[in-house]
Order: structure tokens, then sequence, then C-alpha cells
């Protein structure tokens, strides 16, 4: 399959989960920190369901996403999983798989710039909210 645009929502979120979390583990080790418990209590401060909650809420505020961009979004908010997160309730887990659709789709249609553009305005939030 070539033409990504046709992916489920869900397809997009599995492959933007990973994506995503890439770059925020990269970028925690390039902060320094190398012990893998602090690794991954930082990293779930930026890749929980609340986490992305929050960014896309924010991005949507800012009026960060293209208008295509936001159709990939609900595309992946509005798909029906059979799973749901373990610390966040049903509308917060279905807005996190709407940004991680977002990811997907930006990262399989090979727009890394505007992938990394978004993903270290999302890295700046996150670190903003924890201060």
């Amino acid at each position: 399959m070539k033409d990504y645009t046709q992916l489920n929502g869900l397809a997009l979120a599995y492959v933007g989960d990973a994506i995503y979390e890439i770059y925020v583990r990269d970028y925690l080790v390039e902060q320094g920190e190398t012990k893998p418990n602090k690794l991954h209590r930082a990293a779930t401060s930026y890749v929980s369901a609340n986490a992305q909650a929050y960014l896309i809420k924010k991005m949507l505020e800012e009026q960060l996403m293209t208008a295509e961009e936001e159709i990939y979004y609900r595309r992946g908010r509005n798909a029906k999983s059979h799973t749901s997160a373990k610390n966040a309730d049903i509308a917060t887990y279905r807005i996190a798989t709407g940004f991680e659709a977002l990811m997907g789709y930006l990262h399989l249609t090979k727009q890394t710039e505007r992938m990394e553009e978004l993903i270290r305005w999302c890295i700046q939030k996150v670190g903003e909210k924890n201060e």
C-alpha cells in the first residue's frame, strides 16, 4: 500500500505513537538523562494520553494545524478502538489517538520537516507545562 492517506485512523495512530515516542526518547537522552526509570517517567509526561490530548487542544487553540492535518487528527479521534488507556477517560484517549494519527500521517507521507516542527513545538509545550 503506497497511498497512506487511505489508511484508517487506528493504523495511522499505531505508527504515530511509535514515531512520536522515538523523538521524545531521543530528546530526553540528548538532555543528559540516562537512568531507565527516570527516562520512562520523563517520557510519560510527553507521551501519555493526557499529555497528547493537552497538546492537540493547544494546537487547535493556536490554529497550528493545516485543514488537511485536522482531517487526519479527526480520523484518528473518531476511530472506534476496542482498547482504552490505562490512565485516561475515553474522550481523552480518543483525542490522544487523533494526535497519534496526525503524527502517523505526517510520517508515512514523508512530511518529515513538518512532523519535526510539530514535535519540537510539543516538546517545548510539555516542558513549559512541567516547569
